[in-house]
């Protein structure tokens, strides 16, 4: 069943065409993991599946209910919002609150819209199990200050996962870390693909996208130049643009 279909997506900043028209759908328990040269309009790409950008053109539908259609929909405040519920997002950098401990950035958005103390404990008691199955049982009570760099990412998918979204978003998770962190975060997210997590990763880990993706899109210059599976894509490309990349990437 498809999820997420996205028709024609164009983009543009100062003049300057970021999304040239981009077009793809995704299966329920799919992980997609979109690589491309850094420029290419990935970011771009998912910030405007996150409403954090407005398309200037194509639709947006998740579950077969259009959520945004360029031409028609002039979006609310209130129905930005309501879009943001079906995607979590973890970004580059962690985007934890100094001021609140791990478990407090993992529930806090959650307790916003609870309407009972039974409620709240219910949100705090997921809060925790979320933490748990990150391996951060002993850090619930540290403050972002007190945790590394993959524990803090850590945080920030138990946040994003806390809100129960349709489909998980990954901005290249690892890039704001060393190395030696790289691995434990890329353990986690391995895990939830292993549990048929909808999820898109945008990375430059080539050999994880081949490793724990369903599909992958390449991104050139705005447009999707190749998709298909990682037997295709990074194996066999058919894209001289695609082997260009890979043979750089290689090097």
């Amino acid at each position: 069943m498809k999820i997420l279909e996205v028709n024609d997506i164009k983009k543009q900043f100062d003049n300057e065409e970021i999304l040239k028209g981009i077009s793809f759908d995704m299966e329920v328990g799919q992980t997609l993991s979109i690589i491309g040269s850094s420029g290419s309009g990935k970011t771009t790409l998912l910030r405007c599946l996150n409403f954090l950008e407005i398309p200037d053109c194509g639709t947006i539908s998740v579950n077969g209910d259009l959520l945004y259609f360029a031409n028609y929909t002039k979006l609310k405040e209130a129905d930005i919002r309501k879009n943001r519920h079906h995607f979590g997002m973890v970004f580059q950098q962690f985007n934890l609150f100094p001021q609140y401990t791990a478990l407090e950035n993992v529930i806090l958005a959650s307790k916003l819209s609870a309407n009972s103390k039974e409620e709240i404990e219910e949100i705090t008691e997921n809060g925790k199990e979320l933490l748990r199955k990150m391996g951060l049982e002993d850090r619930m009570d540290n403050y972002p200050h007190q945790l590394s760099g993959g524990q803090q990412q850590r945080v920030a998918i138990a946040r994003a996962l806390a809100l129960k979204p349709d489909i998980l978003c990954f901005d290249e998770p690892t890039s704001a870390l060393d190395p030696e962190l790289t691995g434990e975060v890329l353990k986690v997210i391995k895990e939830l693909a292993n549990q048929k997590t909808t999820m898109i990763i945008v990375t430059h880990e080539i050999g994880f996208a081949r490793e724990v993706s369903d599909e992958i899109i390449f991104m050139d210059d705005g447009v999707i130049a190749e998709q298909g599976p990682p037997s295709q894509v990074i194996d066999n490309p058919l894209n001289e643009r695609t082997k260009q990349f890979l043979t750089n990437y290689r090097k």
